[in-house]
């Protein structure tokens, strides 16, 4: 634990304690009163009503649409299957001002929809929970397919042998296994949906605010930073509260499970049932995935003279069409990302790693406790994380604000509860008395770790180092105010383009954002094959 307790205590708790204690200190005081005054006004309650419930529709839409996909990628194969599971992937790493454009002209004026039916759907609750489930969608097909293709499927059979029905047999064999992989599924979609903010400021209008848009605009807007402390504590305060209930929950429903061979598990669809909901599913990622996507990428291509490159070409000048938006050409910002991600990524394995063994040992109190506390950098404002960088990581030793280092730390920040919630339920599935066999027989703990433990996880740790990967690539709240501005990263390059009037900037963010996605789903599908390639060696 002391690796990982290290790393929150010095690059979450200290910078968010610092920026949240400037908004409660006024004149050498603390004003601890005005919790209280913020909370009893009506606008204040309004918001912290559709964030929690927008929250909640949207987890519960999203487990329903993707449950079914995550049994057809566990237990079916079937053509295409590792690229469209990687195409699943790419909406996750998205920034959410560019998703939030692509729904917004599928659902807006001038839309798709509007142009066909005549309907609208932006400014309403319906935009906001459909991009939700966009984004959110490979969150539970990853998570809880992961584990179910692993599950033998030979328990469920024996069940319906003994006279079970298939939905019987499921409910009693398989949903217990599967509980704590959809709880911590679950629980991700609904952090991401409580502190969603791109989606919720251009889909929803004004109409509609979350708390994270609230703490940004009582920021950046109105410069009242003692509201935004007053939010940024409800929500961490309401986030820690779910983890705690989360952990408890998860913890009671633990048992050591027979973890096969996945090729052992997935075969080809029998009988027009099994059919059936593989184009459902096929079907659902069509419209819900691929439609925004290629509204995407239509209009990096559509240019004020015709299809072409011109916005490409575009982004390897610097100032392209008059813009002074970059110091350097908007291109270098993937070799950015890419680096950026690369160096996140193996410091969430490390510090997410660790975490996950030390949790699986269940060693008091102290140790469940932590299991909580790892997941709040995902509840917490990223714009509070972003200013308490720069207030704090200042000064001697921990003088990074000209560090390259700083965007990698700030991105591993969201990626570590990914790799600890990956790998946690498979670590904890192993059976303990292969562990205590390999101790008997003379291996240390090193080795039996090497012996038991990491061939049955080498999956969730590919897998938890595509979460990572993909994460890192489109983290945007916290990156945005300290990426340098001759070292952008991908989303920030984007949402500068965006920011700025005039068609060539806004074709350039969709070509960037193209960029990012096509650089996303390449990464996703060499990592699919890699797990394919080894997935014999279980």
């Amino acid at each position: 634990m002391a690796v990982p307790a290290a790393f929150f205590a010095l690059f979450f708790a200290y910078p968010v304690t610092a920026i949240v204690g400037r908004g409660f200190k006024a004149e050498g005081d603390w004003q601890f009163g005005r919790i209280g005054d913020v909370l009893s006004r009506p606008d204040i309650l309004d918001v912290l009503w559709f964030t929690t419930w927008q929250a909640l529709a949207s987890t519960a839409l999203t487990l329903l649409i993707a449950l079914p996909g995550a049994y057809v990628f566990a237990r079916f194969d079937f053509p295409g299957k590792q690229v469209l599971r990687a195409v699943a992937t790419v909406p996750f790493v998205l920034p959410t001002v560019v998703v939030g454009t692509a729904f917004l002209a599928l659902l807006g004026r001038g839309g798709l929809l509007d142009e066909l039916w005549g309907v609208r759907l932006d400014t309403t609750v319906w935009a906001i929970l459909l991009a939700h489930v966009f984004f959110n969608y490979a969150v539970v097909v990853r998570t809880v397919g992961g584990l179910w293709s692993q599950l033998d499927p030979r328990q469920e059979e024996a069940a319906r042998v003994l006279g079970a029905g298939r939905f019987a047999a499921f409910r009693r064999v398989t949903l217990p296994a599967l509980a704590p992989a959809v709880a911590a599924a679950a629980l991700m979609v609904f952090l991401f949906t409580f502190t969603s903010f791109g989606v919720v400021q251009i889909l929803g209008g004004p109409a509609y605010s979350t708390l994270e848009v609230e703490i940004y605009r009582q920021t950046a807007q109105l410069l009242d930073l003692p509201t935004a402390a007053v939010l940024t504590l409800v929500q961490f305060a309401a986030v820690g509260g779910i983890l705690a209930v989360h952990a408890a929950t998860v913890r009671r429903r633990e048992r050591a499970l027979k973890l096969v061979d996945p090729a052992q598990t997935s075969r080809r669809p029998r009988g027009a049932g099994q059919w059936a909901l593989l184009g459902g599913v096929l079907l659902t990622a069509l419209l819900l995935i691929l439609l925004p996507l290629g509204v995407l990428v239509e209009r990096s291509f559509d240019g004020p003279g015709g299809y072409g490159f011109g916005y490409y070409e575009a982004l390897q000048t610097v100032g392209a069409g008059g813009s002074s938006t970059f110091l350097v050409p908007p291109l270098e910002a993937v070799a950015n990302s890419l680096r950026y991600a690369l160096v996140a990524t193996l410091i969430a394995l490390v510090v997410g790693g660790l975490a996950a063994a030390a949790l699986t040992r269940r060693a008091g109190r102290l140790v469940r406790g932590f299991d909580a506390l790892l997941m709040l950098p995902l509840g917490v404002s990223a714009v509070t994380v972003g200013f308490g960088f720069l207030i704090t990581l200042d000064k001697p030793p921990l003088d990074l604000r000209t560090s390259w280092i700083l965007v990698p730390l700030a991105q591993a920040l969201v990626g570590v509860p990914f790799v600890v919630r990956t790998m946690l339920p498979v670590l904890r599935a192993v059976d303990d008395r292969l562990r205590e066999a390999a101790a008997v027989l003379g291996a240390s703990p090193l080795r039996a770790w090497r012996e038991v433990d990491l061939p049955l996880v080498r999956r969730a740790v590919l897998v938890a180092a595509g979460f990572a990967f993909a994460v890192s690539l489109g983290e945007f709240g916290a990156t945005v105010f300290i990426a340098r501005p001759d070292n952008p990263t991908l989303p920030v390059a984007v949402a500068r383009l965006l920011g700025r009037s005039g068609e060539l900037n806004y074709g350039q963010a969709m070509a960037l954002s193209t960029i990012l996605m096509l650089v996303c789903a390449v990464s996703l599908l060499l990592l699919e094959r890699v797990r394919t390639d080894r997935s014999g060696e279980f």
